[in-house]
């Protein structure tokens, strides 16, 4: 089934936000052991984990792996006793926010030259810097959309028709940061006003929302629904 499906990104979808490399204020590193809190995605987790140990094999590595809202959440909730070394792979209104909180400390990693520019933090010294950027995405399964008769979306305007209802999944823009990056993207793009109108109307076709950023793509292709919101992973 996940061979019929098919990712579409409209033209206007392109989010201009990088996940990030974030250093947090803990101890346990001085004592070989580092605590990660993570929001990416858990196969690129692993494969950046494992390729982490095989260069620092005497650094133990503990992973806590969260959507990005609760991550969230749970950063500010350990403000004043912080338990996180290190922040791996985080929306960059994360790293705003934290920033603005004071929450970081300065560091400026090791090929800082090498690294496209519009993905580093502007201000001196640095405190975060981004890993890439990435493209919202409508993931759409032909066979199960042909069964119930439903046309092809080229736009994201295009999910807000009522022929949709009920057959669309979307992150929770609440606890998803690909959720609540959707639906900054859409203000930006279509003004605050219009925006919110778009939503409402699309808020009705939405069947559910999910806790997870990718889920809704996976349910695609498994045609438990004929259309996802999600991010090209």
């Amino acid at each position: 089934m996940f061979k019929l499906l098919t990712r579409i990104i409209p033209i206007s979808s392109i989010v201009a936000t990088s996940f990030l490399v974030l250093l947090s204020f803990n101890t346990s590193a001085y004592a070989g052991e580092l605590l990660v809190y993570s929001s990416t995605d858990a196969d690129n987790l692993k494969y950046y984990m494992e390729e982490f140990q095989k260069d620092n094999p005497g650094i133990k590595v503990n992973v806590v792996r969260e959507s990005t809202g609760t991550m969230a959440a749970k950063l500010m909730a350990e403000k004043d006793n912080p338990q996180a070394d290190f922040l791996f792979e985080m929306a960059a209104t994360v790293a705003l926010n934290m920033e603005a909180e004071g929450m970081f400390y300065e560091y400026t990693p090791k090929g800082m030259d090498k690294i496209d520019q519009r993905y580093v933090d502007k201000s001196a010294p640095v405190t975060w810097v981004g890993n890439y950027g990435w493209a919202g995405c409508i993931c759409w399964n032909r066979i199960e959309a042909e069964n119930l008769g439903l046309p092809k979306p080229k736009t994201w305007a295009d999910l807000a028709n009522p022929i949709y209802k009920g057959h669309i999944s979307m992150p929770n823009p609440a606890s998803s940061g690909t959720g609540y990056l959707d639906v900054s993207s859409w203000i930006q793009l279509m003004g605050k006003e219009k925006a919110w109108d778009y939503m409402d109307a699309l808020h009705k076709n939405v069947a559910v929302y999910t806790h997870s950023g990718s889920k809704p793509c996976k349910q695609a292709g498994s045609g438990e629904f004929a259309i996802g919101i999600s991010w090209p992973g």
